[in-house]
């Protein structure tokens, strides 16, 4: 009887060793991921399993799968007509692919008669933002990842409240996360002055939600047929000055028929936090400029990479240039090889990070990487402080991306983001002409540079690349 029992509990054991590898290779998307829990639930027979339920199983990929495919359910009531264009007229080949490459990975058309308005810092942004939501007479729809307290803060809050109480719609989105960077949150006392306030997945123990890194970082602000969006936060540390511990960053204002998609992906959030999805405008504004764009928006749990496939297929599309300015570089394996392909045929690529970094450990582990892009043929720059969040996509002449997301794991496998492609060669000009600027005042750096480091040195950047998915 003994003999029997410590059988079947031998067989137990090994049983869950091979449910939590048939899990693990049905589930896992990265072979390396899959081979690794494979191997560390076969070598540790009791261990290794549990480590698999505690680590291995990505919850935050199954609650991601949920919203999605909860915005899914909810997309066709918010089928509306969004002004299509037609793909541009007299490109070369590969601006039409790249136009066909968005249309496939998100199914809408591109948006056209719009007119985009680079805003830097939040010295240009923030005043224009104020002023939208001042003149607003029907709706203001906020989505931010931080709002924090201060000067800035408060002139929100205050013309929110303002807005509220000549009867407009105004509604504030803040990420759970977003909330915690500042002690004193002035978007907490809105509702008091009628404000419709609601946030997206905050942690907490009662009931339990601690998705903390679903993270919502889509940046939106819709005021009437006014919409801004980019990659700036509500912070006082937007607006230069001599103050330590400024950001650099670029905004947009947008104008046309584009403001009905950011009111669309601002009620598909707000439906998703509140269980309320109202109605979308029957009308959208009247054309205003040559702009052609569509919005992208992006998170885990959907079956498509949508931004990670769209960055590498316009990439693998150049035929001339691409200028890339990000604050987090920490690119995907297709990514990676989509800018050193580039590179190697001959295409001008150029990458700008910024000199000083608010996130040390990522500015180290992007050292790491740089080697394999510099010996392809990429350049790279790195911009003097402060510290710089803008970012920006610009190719052949003709397309450019904006918006919310880095080029890091976290914002291609983990947040929510919210970009924006643009087909237009005079917007085109801006983008580029502002990165080929920064380019002007930045630091060059080389292959040499790199491998005159100190050991202990590229031993730290290494042990941060490790963790590189985490960052």
């Amino acid at each position: 009887m003994i003999l029997l029992l410590e059988v079947l509990g031998l067989v137990a054991v090994h049983a869950l060793s091979w449910v939590a590898v048939s899990h693990a290779l049905l589930t896992k998307r990265d072979p390396r991921s899959a081979l690794g829990w494979t191997v560390t639930a076969l070598l540790l027979p009791i261990l290794g399993p549990l480590l698999y339920v505690l680590f291995g199983i990505s919850r935050a990929e199954s609650r991601a799968s949920r919203i999605m495919r909860q915005q899914a359910a909810i997309e066709p009531e918010y089928a509306h007509p969004v002004c299509p264009a037609e793909p541009p007229e007299f490109v070369p080949d590969n601006i039409a692919l790249m136009e066909h490459l968005g249309r496939r990975l998100t199914d809408q058309h591109l948006c056209g008669g719009n007119a985009l308005t680079p805003l830097h810092n939040g010295n240009e942004a923030y005043p224009a933002m104020l002023q939208a939501i001042q003149e607003a007479r029907r709706q203001v729809f906020l989505a931010t990842y931080i709002f924090n307290a201060g000067t800035t803060g408060a002139a929100f809050a205050e013309a929110l409240a303002a807005a509220a109480a000549r009867g407009v719609d105004v509604r504030v989105l803040v990420d759970g996360i977003g909330t915690l960077y500042s002690w004193r949150k002035p978007w907490k006392k809105l509702p008091e002055y009628g404000v419709r306030v609601a946030l997206f997945l905050p942690p907490k123990l009662f009931p339990p939600n601690l998705s903390i890194n679903l993270r919502n970082h889509r940046k939106v602000l819709v005021c009437d047929d006014i919409g801004f969006t980019g990659g700036m936060n509500i912070s006082d540390d937007n607006i230069l000055s001599n103050r330590k511990n400024c950001v650099q960053d670029v905004h947009f204002r947008c104008l046309g028929p584009v403001v009905n998609q950011l009111r669309r992906a601002f009620l598909l959030n707000w439906g998703f936090c509140t269980g309320e999805y109202g109605s979308l405008p029957p009308s959208c504004p009247s054309p205003v400029g040559d702009s052609r764009c569509r919005i992208l928006m992006d998170g885990p749990g959907s079956q498509a990479d949508i931004l990670n496939d769209l960055f590498c297929g316009v990439i693998n599309g150049a035929r001339r240039s691409v200028r890339i300015m990000t604050p987090y570089f920490l690119p995907s394996h297709e990514l990676m090889s989509s800018l050193r392909s580039a590179a190697q045929r001959g295409v001008d690529v150029r990458v700008v990070l910024p000199g000083k970094n608010n996130l040390p450990y990522v500015h180290w582990a992007t050292f790491r990487i740089l080697p394999d892009l510099l010996s392809a043929g990429v350049r790279i720059w790195y911009q003097p402080p402060p510290f710089a969040h803008t970012k920006l996509l610009a190719v052949d002449g003709y397309y450019s991306q904006i918006g919310s997301a880095n080029l890091d794991a976290r914002s291609l496998r983990l947040n929510f983001e919210l970009n924006m492609e643009v087909f237009d060669p005079s917007f085109h000009t801006l983008v580029a002409g502002h990165v080929n600027s920064t380019i002007a005042r930045s630091r060059e750096i080389y292959l040499r540079d790199l491998q005159r480091q100190p050991l202990w040195v590229k031993l730290r950047n290494a042990a941060c690349w490790i963790f590189s998915p985490y960052l």
